[in-house]
């Protein structure tokens, strides 16, 4: 039966209530997703490890850091040690994701693929049998709040056909600009993850908001039983 997963994504939470802010949406979250921004890869600078030891010690949720950075070999490892479950490095930044992927491996994490809007799906396709997860950009890498793109719509669609003709365990996330409504399109379209942050942390009721989304996906999962 396909997982599906709510991945919400801290980037829009209360960094000065952070620990309360994920306790509030735990009970209807099945990951935490942390995007880590270099400053370079794309222009905002976000958090680093230390942030990541901090939920270590608040939540035993799966912390899954999807490095926005230029050197994303460079700084896995410092997310693994910190508590990170996993690493989603962009396909852009890594063109031969193989070194990351091994060293994913051997640190004992998951390992994903981001790509970017403007980045062909064809491009991630020599390394679906080796990730975890393929994360689709539904808006462009770096800031919380964007509207969704509809025109990855086509893109998630034809991921979902890659990974099912070759009979693969993978996830399939969508990331950015993630609501009910977006949600449910991604859901259409094939994907089986949704992160989302304005959505969920800058809702009047976070948990309500987390809420409704678990529900969206528990109602696919009921329906691919």
């Amino acid at each position: 039966m396909t997982s599906y997963k709510l991945a919400p994504s801290i980037l829009s939470a209360d960094f000065a209530e952070l620990g309360r802010e994920v306790a509030r949406i735990e009970p209807f979250a099945d990951l935490l997703h942390i995007d880590a921004m270099d400053g370079h890869f794309v222009p905002p600078i976000t958090i680093g490890p230390v942030i990541v030891q901090s939920l270590r010690r608040v939540t035993d949720l799966p912390l899954e850091c999807h490095l926005m950075v230029t050197e994303p070999l460079a700084q896995a490892e410092q997310f693994a040690e910190a508590g990170g479950t996993s690493v989603i490095v962009h396909l852009e930044a890594a063109p031969d994701p193989a070194p990351i992927v091994a060293r994913a491996r051997a640190l004992g994490i998951g390992v994903g693929l981001s790509l970017n809007p403007e980045t062909p799906l064809d491009a991630v396709l020599p390394w679906l049998e080796t990730i975890d997860v393929l994360n689709v950009m539904t808006v462009h890498p770096g800031w919380a709040g964007q509207a969704f793109l509809d025109s990855m719509l086509p893109k998630i669609e034809a991921a979902r056909a890659a990974i099912d003709e070759r009979s693969l365990d993978v996830g399939l996330a969508v990331d950015g600009g993630i609501n009910l409504a977006t949600g449910k399109q991604a859901l259409d379209a094939g994907a089986t993850t949704l992160g989302a942050a304005s959505a969920i942390f800058g809702a009047s009721d976070p948990a309500e908001a987390a809420r409704e989304l678990r529900a969206l996906l528990r109602s696919y999962a009921g329906a691919s039983a």
